[in-house]
This record gives C-alpha cells, sequence and structure tokens, in this order.
C-alpha cells in the first residue's frame, strides 16, 4: 500500500484482532477448490435475478428466463441484500470486489475523481483531461484523475492501439502512460492504474501464493486489479476497448448463434459498443471466448498453452447497456418498479445466461466443477428501475434544472477546480446520478453548500454530505496526512435524477440508492445446498471470500485488515478433505 492516512493506523489498531479471526495462513492443500471464477454481470440487480430465476408475469409466458443461473442456485448461496460500494461506479465497484476495501481506504472513487496530491498528465487524454504541468519542486496543484478509455493509445481501437496487437487484442500494453496524472513527488512519474489503488488485491495475494491470475474487463486501465504489488501478479489480463468503434468480429459467434463477423446493428452510433443491444453482445463474446480458452489451459486467446487460472473472471457489459440505453427512440430498462425488463433487458439477461451456460458446460467437459468456486455479482446496480422516476437535469431539452457542479462553477467559480469545471474546456465534474465536489480550497465548503442549500430544487438534492458526514466514512480530505482523494462534498439527488443532458439515457449508476447498489450475489459449487441469505453483505466480502475457499489467509489482503472485512456469511468455506 503506497500511502498510509492518519486513519489507517488507528482502524488497524482496532480491527486487527476481528479480522486474524478469520484463520490461520493455510495453504493450497487445505481446500479442494483449485479454481475461482468470478463474473460481473454489471448492473445486474438482486431484482433481476429473482425475476428471471422465478419468471414474472408478462415475461416469458412467466417462465424463468435464466436457467443456467437457476439451475446454479439449485447449489448455491444466494445473497438478497448485497450492496455495491458506495459511490457505485465500476471502478470503485470493480475495486472493491477484488480488494475487500471501500473506496476511503483503497482510494478509489470513480473511473474520473480527483486528486490533490498530483498534478495533470504530460499528454491531454483520449476524453478531454488536459496536459497541465508538472514540477518536483513544487507543491503539487492537484488534478482531475481519469482511468477509463481515456488513457489508451488509441481509444477508437479495440486493441487500444498497442504496437502490433491483434484487431482485437486488448490487453495493458493499450496503456499510453503519458496520458496520466503525475505525482511530483515521485520525480513526475505517471501513475499507473495498478499504482493508484493503495490496497493490494486478491491477484496479488493469489500470485504469491503459487497461483495463476487472469481477468478480463472493459478498459485497459482495469489492469488496476493487480494492486500495488504490480503488473506482474497478472499472469494473463484481457480488456477490449468498450469505447471503441464497433467493428466486424470475424470468427465470432454469440452463444445463440448470431454472427459478428459483420456489423450487426448498423443502425446505431458505430463511434462504442455501448450503443446498441445487439453489438455489445458481440463485445462482451470476445470476452466468453476468453474465459473459455482459460478454463481450457490456454491464453486469452487460445494460442498459446498455460493453465487453468486459479482465479479469473470477467466482467459483462450486456445488462447494464440494456438498462441504461435509449436506442433510436427504443427504450431499454424497465416498464415498472417491480423490474419487469424490457424487450431489450430480457434479451440481454438470456444472452448473458447462455454465456455462463458456455462457461458451466466447459468446466463440467474438462472435469473441474468439483474443484472450482463460481462467483457471480455485479460491480453496480442501475437507477432508476421505475421508468416513472426518471428525471435528467439539465435534461433532454437542458431545461430541468442545473447540476450541483455548474451551480457553484456558475456563482462560486473560484471554488472551482479548472480540470472540475463544468463550464471549463477539460474533462469536467464527476456527476451522474451523484456529484463528487471536490474543491479548489477546503476554505470554500460552507460557501458553497450554502449555495446548493439554496438551490436544492434546481439541483433534485436529496442529501448533501459536507465536513463531518463526509469524513466520517470518507476519511478528512486534505493534502497527506489527510486524505487527498476525499470529495469536500458528496450530493446525493433524489431518486430517479440523473445529472445528463443525453436523449439516449435513461438509468445510470454511481449514487447510493438502493438501485444503484442492491446487487446479484450468488456463490455456486456442487457441494453446496439451496440458500438464501437475507442479512445485510456487501459485494467487498467477496475477496476475503474467495482466498478463504482457496485455503489461503484473507488477513493478507490490506482491505481485511485495515477495514476487518468479514467473509461471507451463511457459507461454508471449509473444502478440505
Amino acid at each position: 500500500m503506497h500511502q498510509r492516512f492518519r486513519f489507517m493506523a488507528i482502524a488497524a489498531a482496532c480491527l486487527i484482532i476481528g479480522a486474524s479471526a478469520q484463520g490461520g495462513d493455510g495453504g493450497w492443500g487445505d481446500s479442494s477448490i483449485k479454481h475461482v471464477l468470478l463474473i460481473s454481470i454489471d448492473g445486474m440487480h438482486a431484482i433481476d435475478f429473482k425475476n428471471c430465476a422465478e419468471g414474472i408475469a408478462g415475461v416469458n409466458d412467466g417462465k424463468p428466463y435464466c436457467p443456467n443461473l437457476t439451475e446454479l442456485s439449485k447449489n448455491g448461496v444466494n445473497y438478497v441484500a448485497a450492496s455495491t460500494s458506495k459511490p457505485s461506479d465500476s471502478f470503485p465497484g470493480l475495486m472493491s470486489i477484488v480488494t475487500g476495501a471501500t473506496p476511503r481506504t483503497m482510494g478509489v472513487y470513480y473511473d474520473v475523481a480527483y486528486d490533490r496530491s498530483l498534478d495533470g498528465p504530460a499528454v491531454t487524454t483520449g476524453n478531454g483531461n488536459a496536459a497541465a504541468p508538472c514540477d518536483p519542486t513544487k507543491p503539487p496543484t492537484g488534478y482531475t484523475t481519469e482511468y477509463e478509455e481515456g488513457l489508451d493509445i488509441d481509444q477508437t481501437m479495440v486493441n487500444g492501439g498497442a504496437p502490433g496487437a491483434g484487431l482485437t487484442d486488448g490487453t495493458a500494453a493499450s496503456l499510453d502512460s503519458t496520458k496520466m496524472d503525475r505525482d511530483p513527488r515521485k520525480g513526475c512519474a505517471p501513475v499507473m492504474p495498478w499504482d493508484f489503488v493503495r490496497t493490494n488485491t486478491i491477484f496479488g495475494v493469489i500470485h504469491k501464493a503459487g497461483g495463476f491470475t487472469a481477468w478480463s474487463d472493459k478498459h485497459p486501465a482495469y489492469a488496476s486489479v493487480a494492486g500495488p504489488d504490480g503488473l506482474n501478479v497478472l499472469d494473463d489480463f484481457y480488456a477490449p476497448e468498450i469505447n471503441s468503434n464497433v467493428i466486424g468480429l470475424p470468427g465470432i459467434s454469440t452463444p445463440e448463434g448470431a454472427s459478428c463477423a459483420t456489423v450487426r446493428d448498423t443502425a446505431a452510433d458505430l463511434t462504442a459498443w455501448t450503443n446498441s443491444f445487439e453489438n455489445i453482445q458481440c463485445y462482451d463474446t470476445l470476452k466468453v471466448n476468453t474465459i473459455l480458452n482459460w478454463i481450457k489451459g490456454k491464453d486469452h486467446l487460445g494460442k498459446k498453452s498455460t493453465r487453468t487460472p486459479t482465479i479469473f473472471g470477467m466482467n459483462f457489459q450486456a445488462v447494464s447497456v440494456a438498462q441504461k440505453l435509449i436506442e433510436n427512440g427504443v427504450k431499454g430498462g424497465y416498464l415498472d418498479a417491480a423490474g419487469t425488463p424490457s424487450e431489450a433487458v430480457l434479451t440481454n439477461i438470456q444472452y448473458v445466461d447462455d454465456s455462463i451456460g458456455e462457461m458451466v458446460a466447459e468446466l463440467k467437459h474438462r472435469g473441474l466443477m468439483d474443484s472450482t468456486l463460481i462467483v457471480i455479482t455485479a460491480k453496480h446496480g442501475q437507477s432508476p428501475i421505475d421508468p416513472n422516476l426518471f428525471f435528467p437535469i439539465p435534461g433532454h431539452h437542458t431545461t430541468n434544472g442545473l447540476s450541483p457542479a455548474t451551480v457553484i462553477s456558475n456563482q462560486l467559480h473560484a471554488a472551482m477546480p479548472p480540470s472540475e469545471d463544468p463550464n471549463g474546456s477539460g474533462i469536467g465534474s464527476t456527476e451522474d446520478d451523484i456529484s463528487l465536489l471536490w474543491l479548489t480550497s477546503p476554505s470554500y465548503t460552507d460557501a458553497a453548500v450554502a449555495l446548493l442549500e439554496a438551490n436544492t430544487k434546481t439541483i433534485g438534492a436529496g442529501q448533501i454530505f459536507y465536513g463531518p458526514s463526509v469524513a466520517l466514512n470518507y476519511n478528512l480530505g486534505g493534502l497527506p496526512p489527510d486524505d487527498p482523494r476525499s470529495p469536500d462534498i458528496i450530493v446525493t439527488p433524489n431518486v430517479g435524477v440523473i445529472y445528463t443532458g443525453s436523449a439516449a439515457k435513461q438509468e445510470e449508476h454511481g449514487g447510493f440508492a438502493h438501485d444503484d447498489t442492491n446487487v446479484m450475489l450468488l456463490l455456486s459449487h456442487p457441494d453446496y445446498k439451496a440458500r438464501t441469505v437475507y442479512s445485510e453483505v456487501g459485494t467487498l466480502q467477496v475477496a476475503p471470500t474467495i482466498l478463504k475457499a482457496l485455503g489461503l489467509n484473507p488477513n493478507k489482503l490490506d482491505g481485511v485488515r485495515l477495514e476487518g472485512t468479514g467473509v461471507l456469511p451463511g457459507v461454508n468455506l471449509d473444502f478440505s478433505h
């Protein structure tokens, strides 16, 4: 862990006793579980799993529509009150799952956030995070951080522009370090994604114990899953760029047999795979095929023999896209507050289910089911489920109000850092269905909050957190020894409010609402009997649970030691024979 702030020493002292109770050092010989398949179905609510496993009136003749997930649940523990990280963005959502830590400890708040101790990149990112000076002899300016497609060498290409890479071969080689923020304390060295994370990950722990590690995700920047142990603890990593231009994918077909050799949905906006209910399936299938290759003991492209990884997995984007998107006037999302899926959500849940069915079939074919624990969850949910609650700000016609950052920029401009300014030319502020606000100085906090309180209707505010109410869960913000990444103000809007002007969006994630955070969480193994756990748990508990299942010590995770993160309850993780 690169940095420790004042709270961490105190937390460690208070929590180490509880954490140490989770078991001894452990070892590979202590468990019959030799592999863990970890799947994130981004956007998959707990209610989505309930509806697809049990059926819901008016959909698929009332019959279940995820037979493969349902079959896994027959030997599974289903946690119906599981919560993601808060904020519920993809970046902290993913990192909580693999670190066992919350944003305050791992230092990850959003894919686009802010760090008071850093200076800007040497080269403007693909998304417009502007180049800025860095001087190791001067105090840092503080700057917006970005860990998404903007760091690619060429984000228009599926392979991220990696030199000499195949058409779809996006890896960490696709990253352009000149587009990363720089650390003046380290001679203005770029902060690589894995170095940005303060706490170690299951990939580092498992690799150091002699295991084989592999992960596939939507951006090359998500090599962050390696954590501060460094990229070398990822034995294989595959991340075709999701926000690249849509192209034909020769030799790729979905599990239902739809060919992706040519673009399936040519009427869509082809500047990103996320702009189409159909094209996103072709993108996800690239990663599904990688999982199948890993099960076979091959590398991510299936060209080299390696071994079936100890820990491996991927994220699906198809359900998230189907929830959020309005494509050429056709709405995805849901029909009501009960989570009745639109045709797009139904179809894409079925696609994901068929894909997982392929993985299970390959595990059985290879004789690996008894030695594999399958964990299925989601980095985040999506809000609002009820379409009647959707209220965009400023809205499709820019008449519904203003975002919190815009209000501050308009009326207290000096408080808004230039790289965060929504009225500026850079990447701008962090606002989806939450607003995370970093100010040029904490001295502006009271005035900024007063301004927001006077405009609660304009910004659609539900709650405003600042000062002690932020420091309680996210550390006191400031330069070290305080936390340079904690927001000064967090605005959680009324449920259904999304800070957007896009006419192609009807749901979003990132916030604290139930629809953002209550996600599917299923652990499945042939030795389990079906069980439903109703007590509240967090997706951050997945990380220590995986280590425990493999016979490794959960206390080897920084997040477990510092925050006392426990293994998931209600499941027998003693696989020793």
